[in-house]
């Protein structure tokens, strides 16, 4: 089976990062943290959902458990920014190289800084978007980390 290039490109970006993980096109939508979950099987929780924010002008991709929320404020404080905003939908797809609802943490724009809420180590497997929206892909905390190039964080909403 072909993988739509976006989703094929996740999975080179995964094999040159060391990884084993396969990326998954499901037949059904996973654009959002619920519908990954019904399609998977698993909690909500277990959906790696990928946000862009913007932070003093640039752009970051914030990793979250799919029931959670952003807080701006604790984005803020762990990014050393003044002031937090959401991306519009031309600022995510310029920062990361995928639209809405098929943003994967990995392979994305160089530069790009990534941070991943410690609240998906609760999990041994979670599930993140692989450049569409019916694309997905397992990993864990730890491998999220290091194929994304990430940084972990405590951002999200308490």
């Amino acid at each position: 089976m072909t993988l739509h290039r976006n989703a094929e490109r996740v999975q080179q970006a995964l094999r040159d990062a060391g990884s084993d993980a396969e990326v998954r096109e499901l037949p059904d939508s996973a654009h959002t943290s619920q519908e990954a979950a019904a399609a998977l099987g698993v909690r909500v929780d277990q959906i790696a959902k990928s946000l862009v924010f913007v932070a003093d002008g640039q752009p970051v991709l914030i990793v979250l458990r799919g029931s959670d929320r952003l807080d701006p404020n604790r984005l803020a404080a762990h990014v050393g920014a003044d002031r937090v905003t959401r991306a519009d939908a031309d600022t995510v797809r310029q920062a990361t190289g995928f639209p809405i609802g098929g943003v994967s943490p990995v392979s994305h724009r160089p530069g790009l800084r990534v941070v991943i809420d410690r609240g998906l180590s609760a999990y041994p497997v979670v599930w993140a978007a692989a450049g569409t929206p019916n694309a997905v892909f397992p990993t864990t905390f730890e491998e999220l980390i290091a194929v994304a190039g990430g940084e972990a964080g405590d951002v999200r909403q308490r």
